[in-house]
Formats: C-alpha cells, structure tokens, sequence
C-alpha cells in the first residue's frame, strides 16, 4: 500500500528542490572568469616569481603571452610546470580552456581565445603576419577575448619593452568587465609595457613582482567544493 506523504514530509520536499534551484542558479549565474597575462624582456625570469605561487584550485583560466621566437616557448612551459602546483602548457590548437590551467602562446604564433559553436572555449592558434613586429602579439590575443563569454577579464602586465598589451585592453573595456594588474617599475627589468598601461589610467592596482600572483589570487579567488 502506498505510503501517504506527511506535511512533514512535503515540506522537507520543498526545501530540497528549493536548494537544488539556488544551487542551479548559482552555477547557472556564476561568472565565467579569464585572466590574460601579457609579459616580454625580462618575461621568463619574472615568471617564476609568478606562476609557481598560483594554486591549483585558481578558479579562472590563465592564457600568457611571452615574446618569444619559436622553439623556446615548451622548455619555459615545462620549466614552470614543473615548478608549479597550476598546471602550465604550452598552448596547442583548438585545445579546450579550462580553469587551473596556464595556456602559454607557442613563440612564433598568434594565440587567440574563441567560442566554439557549443559553447566552449577553445584556443586558436595562427600564423598571421606579426603585429608590430611581434608574433605572438598580446593585444591581438586580448582582443579575441571581446567576442567571447568570459566576463570577468584579469589582465595582468608584466616587464617588457614597448606598449603590447595596452590597444586590447581598452578594447576589452569597452566590451567587458575588467581588472588591470600591473607590474611596479622597481622591480620591473624593463619599464615600458607595465608604464605605458598604468598612462591610461585602466590599472586597478599596481604592485611588485613578487606581489603579482597574490593579487591574482584575492581577485580571481579558488574554486568552491563540490562546484
């Protein structure tokens, strides 16, 4: 025989399928983050300062753009990994982004971030011609970010020479919600690209390399359990 359902019973119900909802519409909700790091003279060596204290859990995905010429860029990625609790790779066509990765353009190749037909988020790898004489170019990989539905953009600028990385990020803020980190010029190697965007009055907060990846972290944040 059918057991009749109690008014106990029916309110337990209800505030299960009422958590289920709140769970479904946080996620459903939740923000999907980037962060885009953009670095050249003096990159490598400050990104060891960087990327190894990022955690594994970080809660939004890392694609980096470090000049470099072709052949160089998988012994830096490996040389980080290793380092690193993140994981960190060199960047490969059409590969899926995922958060807790740090994607890191090929040297000789543009890395563009774009959304597939389902959805995802994928990287996109090409062979244009350099832009400024740069290949890979850091504005053409944070421009590709305008078209995509990442709406929580991290940029962070380290050490280099010139103004990479400054045309995309006013591009993004005019499309997207960003947060602009940028690299102190004490302990820059050389002060141009972290000068040149802290000029345009976009950087949110300028601090010292060793203080780069907490920053990172406060902002961006971890990955909630069970999510």
């Amino acid at each position: 025989m059918e057991e009749k359902m109690t008014q106990n019973d029916y309110e337990a119900l209800m505030r299960s399928g009422e958590r289920a909802i709140i769970r479904q519409n946080r996620n459903s909700h939740k923000q999907k983050k980037l962060i885009v790091l953009a670095c050249s003279t003096g990159g490598p060596q400050s990104l060891q300062e960087v990327i190894p204290l990022l955690p594994a859990d970080l809660d939004a995905p890392m694609v980096l753009v470090q000049h470099m010429p072709g052949g160089f860029t998988q012994s830096l990625a490996e040389r980080l990994n290793n380092m690193s609790e993140i994981c960190v790779k060199e960047a490969e066509h059409m590969e899926k982004i995922e958060s807790g990765v740090v994607y890191i353009a090929p040297g000789g190749r543009h890395m563009e971030v774009k959304k597939s037909m389902n959805g995802v988020h994928h990287i996109s790898l090409n062979d244009h011609p350099p832009i400024g004489g740069l290949r890979p170019c850091a504005d053409k990989t944070l421009e590709s970010v305008c078209g995509t539905d990442y709406d929580e953009i991290t940029c962070v600028v380290l050490t280099g020479m010139g103004s990479d990385g400054t045309k995309g990020i006013r591009a993004l803020n005019r499309k997207k919600k960003i947060y602009v980190i940028a690299q102190d010029e004490a302990s820059s190697i050389v002060y141009g690209m972290p000068k040149v965007i802290k000029s345009t009055g976009l950087v949110n907060e300028v601090v010292p390399l060793k203080e780069i990846a907490n920053t990172i972290i406060k902002h961006v944040g971890v990955k909630e359990d069970g999510c």
